[in-house]
Parts: C-alpha cells; structure tokens; sequence
C-alpha cells in the first residue's frame, strides 16, 4: 500500500483493493518459501533508521547495534573511522565511516543507504599506515561447520560471503588483526563483533595489543571485543 505505519491506526476501516491483495499474496508466497521478510520488504530498522537491504548485503541484526554503541562511547572525538567489510553500510552511515566491501553489489547498497565515502577493497589492503583513529568490523565469522544448523532464512537466502569465515569462522580476524594494527595510530581503537565462544580464540589474535576487553550483548553472549594499538 506504501503507507506509513501509523496510517492504519487512523484509518482502520481501510480495505485492501484488488491489486494490494495481489501484491501481498506475492509476498506471502515468497516469506512461505523462506525469503527474509526483510528481503521482500527491502528495508531494516537498524540503531534507530531505516536501511535499504536486498540479498547482496547480509541483514543488520540488534545485536550489532552494541558494535556501534561501543565505538560511539570510547572513540576520540572526531575520529576517523573506516568500517571493514560494510555490506548494508548502516554501521558506517551512523559512525560517519569510510566503508569498504569486497563486494561491488554491497557497495552500491552502501551507498544507496548514505555511505558515500566508500572503497572496494580486500579488508584495509588499499589503505596507508598510520591513518585511522578506529578500526571497526562485524566479519563473517560463522564457522562452515555450522552451516547446517542455520535457520533456513539464513542459510539459503543471506549472502554467504558476509557469513561464513571459513572451517572455524576465524580465517577473516587472522587476516583482519594485522592489517588494522599497520593502518591504526597509536592509540588507535580496533572493535569487532564476535560469534559465540569466540572471545578467547579472537583475543588470544591481540598479543601485544593493550586495553583488550571482550563486552556482553543483552542475552550475555561475548559479543564485542576492543583493542587498542600501543
């Protein structure tokens, strides 16, 4: 009907015509055979806006909101940021990030969603040393061995390249780590999302870095760890 919400709440006599039954029986067809409702509806909420999404860009979850809360509250002022591995672009738009994907497809969401400082590159290989106040990324990080267990929304539908990272989910951080660590200052702040029972693994990465903390999301799953480059 491309109505807002709250024009049901004023109009609830409204009826769908003929060709809105149509459309909505397409839908619920699609949503029956496992397509994300946020795929069909092509947009997300994330930290409070409103993001365009297709299939080329994994759906932004609230558990990743405690990625951008985290960066927000222990960043210098006017930081500046690069996003790794951007997707959607919703963590770079509101941390006012440069965004960087592998993937062209993603990228043109990203920039469809306000992430116009953008660069198509293989994690920070394109970048300089020594430039960036903050590092931060939610990689693909579930391990291929759990591929089975996903929900069938997830498995056959999200972009795989934004899931999995590789046989234990930790091939992209071991390339990840180093690579921030040359393209931080000093001081600078390294923050990810981490996948279940991956905080020890992923810390025991951050040898010689300083102020490592590993933060709890709401359910008390490990689900951000922080650095920072020495």
């Amino acid at each position: 009907m491309k109505c807002e919400r709250v024009y049901f709440f004023a109009h609830p006599e409204q009826e769908l015509r003929e060709v809105e039954w149509i459309h909505y029986g397409r839908y619920l067809d699609e949503r029956i055979k496992g397509k994300p409702t946020q795929y069909i509806t092509k947009r997300q909420e994330f930290y409070g806006r409103d993001f365009r999404v297709t299939p080329d860009v994994l759906i932004p979850r609230p558990e990743t909101e405690l990625l951008v809360e985290t960066v927000q509250r222990i960043s210098p002022p006017n930081p500046l940021i690069v996003d790794v591995g951007t997707g959607s672009g919703a963590i770079a738009v509101i941390l006012g990030a440069i965004a960087t994907d592998i993937s062209r497809e993603a990228l043109l969401v990203a920039r469809e969603n306000g992430a116009h400082r953008s660069v198509r590159a293989d994690l920070l290989t394109c970048f300089s040393d020594n430039v960036f106040d903050v590092v931060v990324s939610n990689p693909p990080y579930v391990p291929l061995k759990d591929r089975a267990a996903l929900q069938r929304e997830v498995r056959e539908q999200e972009p795989h390249l934004a899931l999995f990272g590789g046989p234990d989910g930790l091939d992209i951080y071991r390339r990840l780590i180093p690579e921030a660590r040359r393209v931080l200052k000093s001081g600078g702040l390294l923050a990810m999302e981490i996948g279940i029972d991956q905080a020890i693994p992923v810390r025991g990465m951050l040898e010689g870095w300083a102020e490592i903390q590993a933060l709890p999301d709401l359910a008390g799953i490990l689900r951000v760890l922080t650095a920072r480059k020495p």
